[in-house]
Formats: structure tokens, C-alpha cells, sequence
């Protein structure tokens, strides 16, 4: 890696966005949309020893009943989520100095606890989906080469015809959660699923203020699709690409969201706190 604008590093030899040291981070990292639930998660931690911020990314390292743990925000969408994982990947993969590649690569567990909107009316607010796969509507990953043999294509294109995709926008991808961290999530009670990736909050999860969507029953059409008996249920804005990426790496992930609003019933949620809060602890004890 010759060039100083491939791998950008600050003056104090830390990742660029993350302002981060490979030493700062554990290899199991809990990652937030919002940076104020950053300090929230930490507060569960029994000692921290790291806290650093730059930008929308806030990182708190500490321990929580002997096992060291990163909680890192993202910010929102999937361009943040290219930076995030990104260089999460270089401060345990690279040599920040050299540029060189390890030959034995560090493989990290990245965990996603965030909110979404659910799509079914049997997912009510307040309970939590744990994606089994993700769908991007985001197109990040056909910026990468090599992804073809992570991908679920004939979930994809089924939907793809289901919803008559039209061409002017980036062609669905859907990829599977860290089967490993699904098994080890799958006692808790959590409502397992298929999760769309939007790349917006408003007219991309079909919502209408003044301006119209390109499809006003998008809603309703993913309320209603099956795919050999799976379902999908809920919309967020960051797990397809930190699933895409994540497989390309050699990562592992997984995403659990709390539903805060049910965009069928209009049921939401205003004070979430307490309940991600347990979320956390779940998440916590097992990772």
C-alpha cells in the first residue's frame, strides 16, 4: 500500500476517522447508531479504560464481568458503516506504519445494537429482531469485487421481482448473519428475521412528508413477503453493509434491534432507554 491516501493515519499514528490506536479496541465490539448510547452501554461496564471520540464515531473500551469489550458508534447509514468496519479491520490487520497486511488476519465479533421500525403487525414496539439476514437497498457492496459467494442471490432476486425493482435504483443484496452468533443468541426470545438496510429514513422506508416515494404500498408489499417461509421484519439503515463487509473480512456479525415503532400499527415507543439497556445486558453476558 504505497500511497499515504490509501491507509490515512493522524499525526498521533491514529485510524483517521475513528482516531483510534490498535491497542484502544477489543475484538468484541458492540456497535451503536447513536454516540449518546455509547456512554449508556459503558455505564454497564464495570471499569473502562479507554474513552476517545472524533466526528460521530465515540468509542468506550472497558470490562463488564472479566471480558473486555469495545462499545463504537457509526453514526447513521452505510457510508458510515464503510468507514467503521473499514478501519476497524486495518487497526487489527495492518500495520498502520508500514501499510503491510498480516499474513495470520484477526478476526473480530461485531455486534449491532440499534432500533429499527418493525414491518409486521405481530412484531408490536418494544421487542427485539435479531437479523438473520440483511438486504441492502443501499448498493454499498457492489462497490467491492469478490462479494458473489457471500451473498444470498435467490432471496435477492425474488425479491427483487416481487417489488418489480425498478433499474434506476441499486440492485437489492441480502447476506446472512455469523451463523455462530446466531446459535449463540437463539435462546433468548428474540423474533429472528429478515431486516431491510435503507438508505434513508424517509421516502427509503416508505415514509411521506412532501414529497412522494416511488412506491407508495412498499410497505405493505414487505409486510407481506414470504420467501420460503421466512419473513421480513423490520427496517434500520447499517446491516447489510456491516454483514457484507464483515463476510469479505472475515469477520463475524450479527445485528439485534429493538423495534421502537410499528410502521403498521403506529405503535412506538418515546422512553427506550430501559429497555436497551437490558438489550445490552443480554448482549453482554453472552458475548
Amino acid at each position: 500500500m504505497e500511497k499515504k491516501t490509501e491507509l490515512i493515519t493522524n499525526n498521533d499514528g491514529s485510524i483517521f476517522h475513528l482516531n483510534l490506536l490498535p491497542g484502544d479496541i477489543s475484538n468484541k465490539i458492540i456497535i451503536v447508531g447513536d454516540p449518546g448510547r455509547v456512554e449508556m452501554l459503558g455505564s454497564l461496564m464495570e471499569e473502562v479504560r479507554l474513552r476517545k471520540e472524533n466526528r460521530e464515531f465515540r468509542t468506550v473500551t472497558g470490562t463488564f464481568e472479566n471480558t473486555e469489550i469495545t462499545v463504537i458508534s457509526s453514526g447513521i447509514g452505510t457510508d458510515n458503516i464503510d468507514i467503521l468496519v473499514n478501519e476497524l479491520d486495518a487497526l487489527v490487520n495492518i500495520d498502520l506504519n508500514t501499510g503491510i497486511s498480516r499474513e495470520d488476519p484477526v478476526s473480530l465479533t461485531l455486534i449491532r445494537l440499534g432500533t429499527s421500525g418493525g414491518l409486521r403487525s405481530d412484531i408490536p414496539a418494544g421487542s427485539c429482531v435479531l437479523a438473520e439476514t440483511a438486504i441492502g437497498f443501499d448498493g454499498l457492496l457492489h462497490f467491492y469485487e469478490g462479494y458473489d459467494w457471500i451473498l444470498d442471490t435467490g432471496l435477492a432476486d425474488y425479491l427483487a421481482d416481487y417489488l418489480e425493482w425498478p433499474d434506476t435504483l441499486s440492485y437489492p443484496y441480502a447476506v446472512n448473519a455469523d451463523k455462530e452468533l446466531v446459535e449463540l443468541f437463539s435462546k433468548e426470545n428474540f423474533t429472528k428475521g429478515i431486516t431491510i438496510s435503507a438508505p434513508g429514513f424517509y421516502a427509503p422506508q416508505g415514509r411521506r412528508l412532501r414529497l412522494e416515494t416511488f412506491d407508495n404500498e412498499i410497505n405493505s408489499k414487505l409486510a407481506e413477503f414470504t420467501y420460503m417461509g421466512r419473513t421480513i421484519s423490520n427496517y434500520e439503515m447499517e446491516s447489510s453493509a456491516i454483514y457484507g463487509l464483515s463476510a469479505l473480512l472475515g469477520h463475524k456479525a450479527l445485528t439485534i434491534c429493538l423495534v421502537i415503532g410499528n410502521r403498521v400499527t403506529g405503535e412506538f415507543v418515546q422512553d427506550y432507554k430501559p429497555l436497551m439497556s437490558d438489550l445490552a445486558l443480554k448482549v453482554f453476558r453472552q458475548i
